[in-house]
């Protein structure tokens, strides 16, 4: 796919779902965007729908940055953080600023670092203080569309010739996840459980797997995801709606508990289960959204155990590690990629992906018609 010679005339129109609020997305017909100085046009291989992206829609409580920020779009947004895209345009000075040249496949870090906040300034970019995620706000449109930009200060990278151009969806989750596994700052002795594997939970169990600890779990409530969570690396599976997964994991290790835990199932039952399971001075991973507040009980984590609690948020630097694996096969990603839609059946979309128990990602290819 790479290559000038594959690169069609560009439209002035594109096909494009735009959230004028929760609950209302519509199919439109949109300008293409012209790409201005530093910017990237490119033409949409794949886009995902993101549990977050369908919670969203719901018009779920949920927030980003500075926390007081509701996490549905702004309206007249077209979604869409999870992408791959053929570069079509370039604007002034856009191929030194970038390393891209027409015709490449390339996808961008989900978020678009102001670089002037006090986040930007000392490094820690994924925590930008005006937090623009494509697909969230006007100012950095999304991926369901026929075409995006990707904006002056946007963090791209070019994709290997010899990576499937589909599979490339699926490198933003994938940082995502290995994201939060270091957080867990697993060692070698280590018993580590990964709760929750849907498309993010086995982009961890693979990640983890890199690490070498000493036994990996992987927690989840579908036999179909254990089984595709052996194959990204887990030495055992257990189904919490069969096993009592904390007594489980207590006669594993002595009835100490696991050393590290991470959480990525968005369910309140599996925090509690979690401090429950986890042995005294562990780590705990929290990365999931949750749709409603969480209650736990603090002594626990303070006098109980004195836990180590990490949050996990995007994925900064682990773009170049994911693209590494999915190059590498370190995941059964055509399994993972469960469903592929066009654009206009973005509703259909939302609603596997709140569902879950039939797929795992859900993609909308923008050439299917």
């Amino acid at each position: 796919m790479q290559g000038d010679a594959d690169i069609p005339d560009i439209p002035t129109e594109m096909r494009a779902v735009v959230c004028y609020g929760p609950g209302d997305y519509r199919n439109e017909r949109r300008p293409v965007p012209v790409p201005g100085p530093g910017e990237v046009l490119v033409r949409v291989v794949a886009a995902g729908i993101c549990v977050g992206d369908a919670k969203c829609h719901g018009g779920a409580p949920m927030f980003w940055g500075d926390g007081n920020r509701p996490a549905y779009a702004e309206s007249d947004v077209i979604p869409g953080h999870e992408f791959v895209g053929q570069v079509v345009a370039l604007g002034e000075g856009a191929d030194a600023l970038h390393g891209l040249k027409i015709g490449d496949l390339a996808v961008s870090e989900q978020i678009v670092p102001c670089g002037a906040c006090r986040y930007c300034r000392s490094g820690d970019y994924w925590m930008c203080m005006p937090h623009d995620i494509y697909g969230f706000h006007r100012a950095t449109q999304g991926a369901w569309a026929e075409y995006m930009l990707f904006p002056a200060k946007s963090l791209n990278y070019r994709l290997p010739e010899t990576l499937d151009p589909f599979h490339g969806v699926f490198v933003e989750p994938l940082a995502c996840s290995v994201h939060a596994v270091n957080r867990g700052n697993i060692k070698l002795n280590d018993v580590v459980v990964i709760s929750g594997c849907g498309a993010l939970g086995l982009g961890m169990v693979a990640a983890a797997r890199m690490k070498n600890p000493a036994v990996l779990i992987a927690l989840d409530l579908n036999e179909h995801r254990l089984d595709l969570a052996r194959r990204c690396g887990a030495d055992i599976v257990m189904n919490p709606g069969k096993t009592d997964v904390v007594a489980a994991i207590r006669d594993l290790t002595g009835g100490y508990g696991c050393d590290v835990y991470i959480e990525a199932t968005g369910a309140p039952k599996s925090v509690e289960q979690g401090l429950l399971a986890i042995r005294k001075l562990g780590t705990f991973v929290e990365f999931s959204v949750f749709r409603d507040p969480v209650t736990v009980d603090w002594t626990i984590i303070g006098d109980s155990k004195e836990l180590d609690i990490h949050g996990a948020h995007l994925s900064p630097r682990t773009y170049p590690t994911a693209i590494r694996m999915l190059e590498q096969g370190l995941l059964p990603i055509d399994d993972i990629l469960t469903h592929r839609l066009p654009l206009e059946a973005f509703g259909e979309g939302i609603a596997l992906a709140n569902d879950g128990s039939q797929s795992i990602k859900v993609v909308l290819d923008p050439a299917l018609n």
